[in-house]
């Protein structure tokens, strides 16, 4: 692989950490955008350069993709809490990136949306992400669309609930999907850089149901295997009650996991790293 310039935008979130890391072991030269500069240590002058910009506001980002190849953003909310929308950041703010990715003659731009997001634009969190992604589709630049499936942070949620001894899952529990670690997919990201003009669907090594998911929560804290399964009208009527009384803010990320958690979501596998020593390792971090 050629080594490129390169932004990178959200590099203080799971993906961003990780994808950093593998950029600059592959000697490529990286501006990373943070917000504020104690939110990155600077471990590698050589290939890394720290720009503080807030993508929300477009005078911020002036000339940042000056001599840069490849702009690779990571930008989105899921849990974010400082009064902004999905529109606000997963749209605006990506388009403001986009612009200045155009002014300075940029090569390619990455965006990561997320599995199926195409498939659910009735989805607040993905009706922001997908018009991003038309937009970038018609700009005229090559770009690259990520899709990937739940990465291994998202599925904590099953230990949180672990910890109190049982799982709750709407449905039968069979619905399939293989979540991946996010140091595997920034690797599907970078070896992929070289091509242009695709949508890149990714998952982990591992296609997993949600009992199985459960199980190895519970089992990763020595906890016996016991799970709840709730009728699925209950799932349909916590959407309907959290869209109808609570903001978009709220029920969001909701509304987003219970949709996706309904059906099988199975990406292409990829990777090295297993949901279940993920798992154990987290245990130990929780048990200390």
């Amino acid at each position: 692989m050629q080594h490129t310039n390169i932004l990178l935008a959200g590099a203080t979130g799971y993906l961003g950490r990780h994808l950093l890391k593998v950029l600059i072991e592959k000697q490529n030269q990286v501006v990373a955008i943070v917000r504020k500069l104690n939110q990155l240590e600077n471990h590698n002058e050589n290939y890394l350069e720290i720009k503080q910009a807030e993508v929300t506001k477009p005078d911020t980002l002036k000339d940042i993709c000056k001599g840069i190849d490849t702009v690779i953003s990571c930008v989105g909310i899921t849990r974010q809490k400082d009064g902004l929308t999905y529109m606000d950041v997963d749209f605006k703010a990506n388009m403001n990136l986009l612009e200045e990715a155009k002014k300075s003659g940029v090569k390619h731009f990455v965006y990561i949306s997320a599995i199926n997001g195409d498939k659910y634009r009735n989805l607040k969190i993905f009706e922001a992400k997908e018009k991003f992604v038309d937009a970038l589709k018609a700009s005229g630049l090559n770009y690259t669309v990520v899709r990937p499936n739940g990465f291994f942070s998202d599925m904590k949620d099953f230990l949180q609930m672990a910890k109190s001894d049982r799982v709750y899952l709407f449905g039968s529990g069979h619905q399939k999907f293989n979540p991946i670690h996010g140091e595997d997919l920034a690797k599907a990201i970078v070896d992929t850089l070289e091509d242009y003009n695709k949508e890149l669907t990714v998952g982990g090594p591992d296609v997993l149901s949600l009992n199985d998911i459960s199980k190895l929560a519970l089992t990763s804290l020595n906890k016996p295997v016991k799970i709840t399964h709730l009728p699925d009208c209950l799932r349909r009527l916590t959407i309907w009650t959290l869209r109808t009384f609570t903001s978009v803010k709220t029920y969001g990320p909701i509304e987003f996991f219970l949709t996706l958690m309904a059906d099988d979501n199975i990406a292409p596998t990829y990777g090295h790293y297993h949901l279940k020593d993920y798992f154990r390792e987290e245990a130990n971090i929780l048990e200390i």
